[in-house]
């Protein structure tokens, strides 16, 4: 069945069973691979994405109940293409990833935070990143990340402790 989707803004026709996860339309169809698969159940967060501007679970989405809404993957995230979002930057200035694999569903769900609270406390984030988990356990410097991000969004040039 052909569906047309707003992806980061453009609109993207694929033709796919209804019942396939936005995951792997973004990445099968779509060659959107930032998005990545890691439980396949919606419990680790690795497939983050944003439906309107709210964090969702790629994994489990099926793309038939997508219809009109707006899908923004770590592709799309920054509003300028030569620019980095604010976590993006700050995850790069604090060097916050280890391995790496679950960067991307806690860049956006960090994003999606900072959307609605841009100055989060610890057990904001705590709360707001508790169903992302990450093998590597960079929990600090996850926060210490999201930190340095609601400074750099304030428009902050302060260096990060």
């Amino acid at each position: 069945m052909k569906y047309t989707l707003n992806v980061n803004g453009q609109s993207r026709t694929v033709d796919v069973a209804p019942d396939t996860p936005v995951l792997w339309v973004l990445r099968d169809n779509l060659e959107l691979v930032g998005t990545k698969f890691g439980c396949g159940i919606g419990q680790c967060g690795a497939c983050t994405i944003h439906l309107n501007g709210v964090p969702a679970r790629a994994c489990m989405t099926p793309v038939s109940t997508v219809g009109r809404m707006k899908i923004t993957t770590i592709e799309g995230l920054a509003a300028d293409a030569k620019k980095l979002h604010p976590v993006q930057q700050a995850w790069c200035e604090l060097d916050v990833a280890q391995c790496g694999y679950c960067q991307s569903g806690q860049i956006m769900t960090a994003a999606a935070l900072l959307k609605d609270n841009p100055k989060p406390t610890d057990d904001d984030i705590d709360g707001a990143m508790a169903g992302n988990l990450c093998r590597c356990a960079t929990y600090t410097r996850i926060r210490t990340g999201i930190k340095r991000a609601s400074e750099l969004a304030a428009g902050g040039k302060e260096a990060a402790q």
